[in-house]
């Protein structure tokens, strides 16, 4: 890719990882609570803030994949440069995120998902020692810090895409 495409590419990219970033932490920070503030009941805002989730889950699937594009086009060249370079720290970030994005989508909300199903009623009427009341606060802990590290990745990811290099630095001269 020339390096005008990869600035392109990059900017995209940065839009899109601010964006995501920008909706997911308004919802954790602004909308969440005051659902559980205003709403009735906790249940409700529990379903109507899983149903956001979700959404902003698969949203972070197709935003990191598109990251993915700033990164395919330079992983080639830096293969026979350094050990660690700039190009695979921030594919480590990316793959770090995707993982989270899996882990989120096909392990912790499914669990999630059966544990209300189990219920089926209100978390807060039972016990607070109770096997399903503890395992949904774990799952429900871990969805949280997975979607908070994937804001901060995010975040990491559009401040550093740029100071990627879009051209090899180490030019062989031509004879002249």
């Amino acid at each position: 890719m020339s390096p005008s495409t990869l600035r392109r590419l990059d900017q995209a990219t940065q839009v899109l990882l601010l964006l995501w970033a920008g909706a997911a932490l308004g919802f954790g920070v602004f909308s969440a609570p005051v659902f559980f503030q205003e709403l009735p009941s906790r249940d409700v805002a529990g379903h109507i803030a899983g149903l956001i989730i979700g959404r902003l889950d698969w949203t972070a699937w197709v935003v990191f994949a598109f990251a993915g594009l700033s990164w395919a086009g330079r992983w080639a060249a830096e293969i026979h440069e350094e050990i660690i370079g700039p190009i695979r720290l921030w594919s480590a970030g990316l793959l770090v995120a995707l993982l989270m994005c899996l882990a989120s989508s096909f392990v912790v909300t499914p669990k999630v998902h059966a544990i209300r199903a189990r219920i089926n009623a209100p978390v807060e009427s039972l016990a607070p020692d109770h096997a399903d009341r503890v395992a949904y606060n774990k799952a429900h802990s871990l969805s949280r810090n997975l979607f908070f590290l994937r804001i901060l990745l995010a975040i990491g990811l559009a401040a550093t895409v740029s100071l990627m290099p879009r051209e090899r630095d180490a030019k062989v001269p031509s004879p002249s």
